[in-house]
């Protein structure tokens, strides 16, 4: 419940805005590497960053919309049927590259890439293909699903380098409704892969 008081029956603006999405999250040790990756390419930059980024690491499959205020109450049951639906084996996720995306100036997402596995791919496009088929096409939808983990925002491009590969098993997926510019993700949902 918002601390601003309504006025003459009329309800204060909601301010937060939402961002629903399905995504892998890394293990532990993945995690871990990624964020001493990120911390000196962080320095290098002179951009600070918090060593709490690892909980948020994450490698969208899909992203389901940003909401005003509230994520639709049927939106998110209409992804939770569609995530429980999934049936797939656990596979391999690896980054084997660091680079960046053209971006904002001053504010460039500087990723992990890497050549995705067979699992993966067909993973990620059999979810698309059932979100969209659910109605679920308020994001950003893009013609070709490229697999990456954003580390920072940097305030210059990151030429692209080859780095010692940075994998996990993924063995299962999540959904987080997270909160734009406050850095808060909460986990609405998690379901497992099969064991191979």
């Amino acid at each position: 419940m918002s601390d601003q008081m309504s006025l003459d029956g009329f309800e204060p603006k909601a301010t937060r805005l939402y961002n629903l999405f399905l995504a892998l999250m890394p293990d532990e040790n993945a995690a871990s590497r990624a964020q001493a990756l990120a911390m000196r390419l962080g320095q290098a930059q002179g951009v600070a960053l918090k060593a709490a980024r690892t909980a948020r690491f994450h490698v969208t499959l899909f992203h389901v919309g940003n909401f005003l205020g509230e994520v639709p109450a049927e939106t998110l049951r209409t992804t939770k049927v569609v995530a429980q639906s999934m049936v797939a084996a656990s596979f391999n996720v690896a980054f084997d590259e660091v680079g960046s995306f053209n971006g904002k100036p001053g504010r460039l997402p500087i990723v992990l890439l890497g050549a995705a596995s067979p699992g993966l791919m067909q993973f990620q496009a059999e979810l698309d293909q059932k979100m969209k088929r659910a109605g679920l096409t308020h994001g950003e939808h893009h013609r070709q699903f490229t697999p990456h983990l954003t580390l920072f925002y940097g305030r210059s491009p990151v030429q692209a380098q080859a780095i010692d590969p940075i994998a996990w098993r993924a063995r299962d997926f999540v959904l987080i409704r997270s909160v734009v510019g406050e850095g808060v993700y909460i986990e609405e949902g998690r379901w497992p892969l099969q064991p191979e």
